[in-house]
């Protein structure tokens, strides 16, 4: 799977090796149950966004390492 921006944030946190990357670089809706409610619909460019993440840092390496 290719990740990019629009990738939505439901696909990520079901693989857990995503899910430990976005801990570490410190995006906070791995822990919100709400996020989890609603990850069908929030793009990982916006949540990096909302959290002031580099999601070219954070996209490079999810797809390196994934």
């Amino acid at each position: 799977m290719k990740i990019t921006k629009k990738t939505k944030l439901d696909k990520l946190l079901k693989n857990k090796k995503a899910e430990k990357i976005l801990m570490e670089q410190g995006l906070p809706c791995v822990f919100c149950p709400f996020a989890r409610f609603e990850a069908g619909e929030l793009e990982l460019g916006e949540v990096c966004d909302k959290y002031g993440i580099d999601s070219g840092k954070l996209i490079k390496t999810l797809n390196k390492n994934l």
